[in-house]
């Protein structure tokens, strides 16, 4: 998958959330695409999805979780 498609996503799920639940929105996209991301640039995607680039932390936050949860459906 490219920056731009997980951009896309992450966009998507940053724009639905409500307000109070953006970042976990940001963190959850971390966790479900953990081993995509780590084929490209993180703050990009950030940007690209959020308009943010410091949002790459709260991604790679995400990311370190994934090791120790599992989404619920």
């Amino acid at each position: 998958m490219t920056e731009a498609q997980l951009a896309d996503i992450l966009k998507e799920r940053y724009t639905s959330a409500e307000k109070r639940e953006m970042v976990t929105a940001i963190h959850l996209f971390g966790v479900e695409f953990a081993d995509l991301l780590d084929r490209v640039s993180i703050n990009d995607v950030a940007e690209l999805g959020t308009g943010h680039r410091s949002y790459g932390t709260e991604i790679r936050k995400g990311i370190r979780l994934s090791k120790f949860v599992t989404l619920k459906r």
